[in-house]
């Protein structure tokens, strides 16, 4: 496997990602995700865990919004796709010191919500229609302790999860797309340091 950022750009590497789909750490995240296909009648728009990350042994859940049509073209939602803001976001775990294996992507909205070429906002009956794939998510992760509300649409359910898991620790990040992350240059220390949190949440469950 090639763990580069944009290493999913090549198909060989998205072959290789596709013969791990069977991985007992990921292969009931692969059933989970076939179930909403077949429910939305929907197929490559919900793109699949990536099994490099840590599937449900994850202590550590990234909910960012809705796939991008990136994820739908390498059919995973993962931090190897060949774009910027998944490129930000891989360099920035790495060198904050995340560990990969602990942590797992997924989002809100699990299905791509664009026409192709660009994708939309989510909105809010979106946001409540994938709700219940959350919390059904949730249930195949028996280790999480964290979840990561990236950018602002995934921050409004803060509060209902909140309240519905108080078990689990709710932490927040700004989304690592190149429109917010170039804006300003302090807006990478943004970014930092609420990954940092995250580091420091995970050392504290070891």
């Amino acid at each position: 496997m090639i763990d580069i950022a944009k290493s999913l750009g090549n198909v060989q590497e998205r072959k290789n990602r596709i013969k791990l789909l069977d991985k007992k750490h990921v292969s009931p995240l692969v059933g989970f995700v076939e179930q909403i296909r077949n429910e939305r009648g929907l197929e490559k728009e919900i793109p699949d865990f990536d099994p490099l990350d840590g599937g449900v042994n994850a202590e550590c859940l990234f909910l960012l919004e809705a796939p991008g049509p990136q994820s739908v073209q390498s059919g995973f939602v993962s931090r190897n796709n060949p774009d910027e803001t998944a490129k930000n976001f891989f360099e920035f775990n790495q060198e904050v010191g995340i560990p990969r294996r602990k942590t797992i992507i997924w989002n809100i909205v699990p299905w791509y919500i664009g026409n192709g070429k660009r994708i939309r906002a989510a909105k809010k009956s979106d946001i409540q229609q994938g709700l219940p794939y959350l919390q059904q998510l949730l249930t195949l992760l028996p280790r999480l302790k964290i979840i990561v509300l990236v950018g602002k649409k995934a921050q409004t359910i803060k509060a209902e999860l909140a309240e519905q898991f108080r078990n689990l620790t709710i932490l927040t990040s700004p989304h690592p797309s190149p429109m917010f992350v170039n804006r300003k240059q302090q807006n990478r220390n943004i970014i930092f340091s609420s990954l940092r949190k995250v580091k420091d949440a995970l050392d504290q469950n070891k």
